[in-house]
């Protein structure tokens, strides 16, 4: 009996998202120019690192990444989190085997999602230049004036 409910305990846990995918995911970033500073907002700490790189985040972490580097508008991406099929079959495997506290896990840790875009790819657009004052205009040349009558005086 002690065999059986060890196996059972284990196809349980199998089917659990959590278990089978994890809880974090690992973030793919990149620009063109390379070299933007990208800052990830939504973690627990604030994370900044420069393109291309990568970072780890919890599945359940609402994502956004902000991009910038001077002479470029800076760019912002929000990620959206979607249920990918894997992290669909480990949620289902919790329905058929009546894993209603993994259900439970894998709702709060966002395990059966994943974030989208993935990898963040953006294309810099540059900052349009400063507007300076508008150049004068030239002048149009006028007509000698002719010297004033002579009054012989």
């Amino acid at each position: 009996m002690r065999s059986f409910g060890i196996v059972a305990l284990s196809v349980m846990l199998g089917g659990c998202a959590s278990v089978t995918r994890g809880t974090t995911e690992n973030i793919s970033i990149s620009s063109t120019p390379s070299g933007v500073e990208a800052v990830v907002s939504g973690l627990e700490v604030p994370t900044t690192c420069t393109t291309p790189c990568s970072v780890v985040v919890k599945r359940n972490a609402d994502i956004s990444i902000t991009f910038q580097k001077e002479g470029y508008e800076p760019q912002v991406v929000p990620l959206s989190r979607d249920v990918q099929t894997s992290g669909a079959a480990g949620f289902a495997g919790n329905l058929l085997l009546g894993g209603v506290v993994g259900m439970g896990v894998d709702a709060a840790t966002g395990a059966a999602t994943d974030h989208k875009p993935n990898p963040v790819i953006v294309t810099m657009q540059p900052s349009a230049p400063p507007r300076s004052a508008r150049p004068p205009t030239p002048k149009k040349p006028r007509p000698p004036t002719a010297p004033p009558p002579d009054t012989g005086t």
